[in-house]
Order: structure tokens, then C-alpha cells, then sequence
């Protein structure tokens, strides 16, 4: 049995989850109430029981205000004596802060790693934090010894998706993307593109590929604002590509900027619900599809955690 808590904005998720596996899945229960002075006042219900048991924690860190609350509950957890905790953090918040140009920078990526490197060890062994296609894959070196990132990918939810599609390459918006996910799309042709000056503006150029007469499906981590994507697609069918999608696995979307992308002749965007609030906003939009981790972290959550349960 997995014991699954999980922050408010994830209850959605994680009831999915526990549907899926009833017998396996038991819902944790926390109580999230706050002080008059903003300040959280938590408790883990019946948190006794949680000894010698595995123990899952779902949650999203990408608002600041609530990132203390859920790492006070993050870094208690593991005191109960579980016998092994997973940590499940589908969206790294800091993950495009990663590296520092010049003095006085600060690579917040690394921040959030060494904090979160300090969750206290279980009964079994080092916490597993489980995040999906992280902005650099270097970031996994900013974590100690004390923890152990666990990168995995959404990619496979997309290629269910377009397994029959006849007529499809994938367009990689920077050298970065080809880097991340080129080897995940070894049936398809590829396009890479790169930023670069085109006359007085920046904008995209394709550096290698052919889009001409092509669905052309651009894949990247994530979307902030979408002018990269927007501006992908304006190369793609200057070249002559017959249509054009996208694929993020991370729809971060702040200030609703997904709005910006529906009037501009794409086929369709696919992202996850990785970030649920903004999931949520788009999931009835004609433009966007939403696929879902729910079945993929319950299947990482299910796995056999220690030499005991095999």
C-alpha cells in the first residue's frame, strides 16, 4: 500500500490517481489551514501510522507563496520512520534559471535543488524526486547524494497520439530541444531551428530540415509566453510546411498567455497537466489538448521500492 498526500492544487490528480488503483492507493489526509498572519498551520492526519510504510507526496512548487507550506510538509514526512518516500514534482519550477551569465546572477535551479537535497533520509534509503523533462538535464547534478532525481518524460503520452500520423516531422525550436528529445523521435525526420538575426529583429531561422509539404509538430519542454512558438511557426511555413502543431510538456502559461497563441493558424498544441491550474484553464480551449501523467506517476508510484516487496 502507498500512502499518496498531496497539496490542494494537485487534489484533482491525485483522486485520479487513487481511482486507478484502489487497492494499492490510499489518500493521505493533510490539514492546510493558515495563521492570520499568512503563515501555514499544518498537520499530517493519523501520521503514526505512516511508520514502515511507502509513503508518496504529489505536489507543484510553482507559486512562490506556496512553496513553504508544502516543504514543511515535504520535510516532515519522512521523520514517521516510512520505510520510503517518493516525492512527485511533475513541474520544476526553477528549471530555466539554471546556469549565471555573469557576477550576481543567481541559478535559482540550483537553489530549490539544495534545499530539497536536505529531505531527511527514510528507513530504506534516500528519497526519490520524480520530475518530468526538466529544462536541462545537467540540473539532476545539482542534487546531493542525500536525494536521488529521477527525470522522466512525457514524450511517450505524445507519440500514443501521433503513432499514425503519416506526413510528420519534429521541429526542435533551438539546438537545447534537439538535444533533449532528439533520440526520442528516431522515426521521424527531424527540423532544428535556432534564433538568430533576421534583418533588424530576432527572430527563428530553420538550420537543418526540410518543412515543405509537412506537418511540422515543434516539441519543447515548456511554453512561457509562446513568442518561441510563434515564431517557429512563421519559419515553418515560410518553408512551405503544410501545417503546423506543437507539443509542451510544461504549459506554464503566466497571465493567461496561452490566449496568445489561439488566432495564430495552429493545428493543435498538446501540453500536460504537469501545471494544473493552467491545464485546467485551456483543457475546453478548440486549440489545446491536455494529456494526462495520472496513469504514468501511478505507475511510478506502484513500483517495488525496496528488496522487501519483490
Amino acid at each position: 500500500m502507498i500512502h499518496l498526500f498531496y497539496c490542494p492544487s494537485m487534489a484533482g490528480m491525485a483522486a485520479r490517481i487513487q481511482s486507478l488503483h484502489p487497492l494499492d492507493v490510499s489518500p493521505g489526509t493533510i490539514d492546510w489551514t493558515y495563521f492570520r498572519d499568512g503563515f501555514p498551520n499544518l498537520k499530517i492526519e493519523n501520521a503514526a501510522a505512516l511508520r514502515n510504510q511507502h509513503v508518496a507526496f504529489l505536489a507543484t512548487l510553482a507559486k512562490p507563496v506556496e512553496m513553504f507550506a508544502q516543504l514543511a510538509v515535504i520535510f516532515e514526512l519522512p521523520r514517521y520512520a516510512v520505510r520510503s518516500f517518493k516525492l512527485i514534482l511533475p513541474y520544476y519550477p526553477t528549471g530555466t534559471m539554471e546556469r549565471v551569465e555573469e557576477e550576481g546572477q543567481i541559478a535559482t535551479a540550483a537553489t530549490l535543488a539544495r534545499l530539497l537535497s536536505d529531505i531527511p533520509l527514510t528507513m530504506y534509503g534516500p528519497t526519490q524526486i520524480v520530475i518530468y523533462d526538466i529544462h536541462a538535464l545537467q540540473e539532476r547534478f545539482y542534487f546531493s547524494n542525500r536525494v536521488i532525481p529521477r527525470l522522466e518524460s512525457a514524450v511517450p503520452l505524445l507519440k500514443n497520439c501521433i503513432k499514425d500520423e503519416q506526413n510528420l516531422s519534429i521541429v526542435f525550436p533551438d539546438e537545447g530541444a534537439w538535444k533533449r528529445f532528439g533520440r526520442l523521435f528516431p522515426e521521424f525526420p527531424h527540423i532544428v531551428c535556432l534564433k538568430a538575426r533576421r534583418g533588424d529583429q530576432r527572430g527563428v531561422i530553420i538550420k537543418e530540415g526540410d518543412p515543405q509539404g509537412r506537418h511540422a509538430l515543434i516539441v519543447d519542454d515548456l511554453i512561457m509566453s509562446g513568442g518561441t512558438l510563434i515564431e517557429c511557426k512563421k519559419a515553418l511555413l515560410e518553408g512551405k510546411a503544410e501545417r503546423v502543431s506543437a507539443f509542451a510538456t510544461h504549459g506554464v502559461f503566466p497571465e493567461k498567455s496561452w490566449r496568445r497563441l489561439e488566432n495564430q493558424g495552429f493545428h493543435t498544441i498538446w501540453i500536460t497537466d504537469s501545471c494544473p491550474g493552467k491545464a485546467k484553464q485551456v483543457r475546453d480551449r478548440p486549440l489545446f489538448r491536455v494529456l494526462s501523467l495520472d496513469a504514468d506517476i501511478a505507475r511510478i508510484i506502484r513500483e517495488p521500492l525496496t528488496a522487501l516487496d519483490t
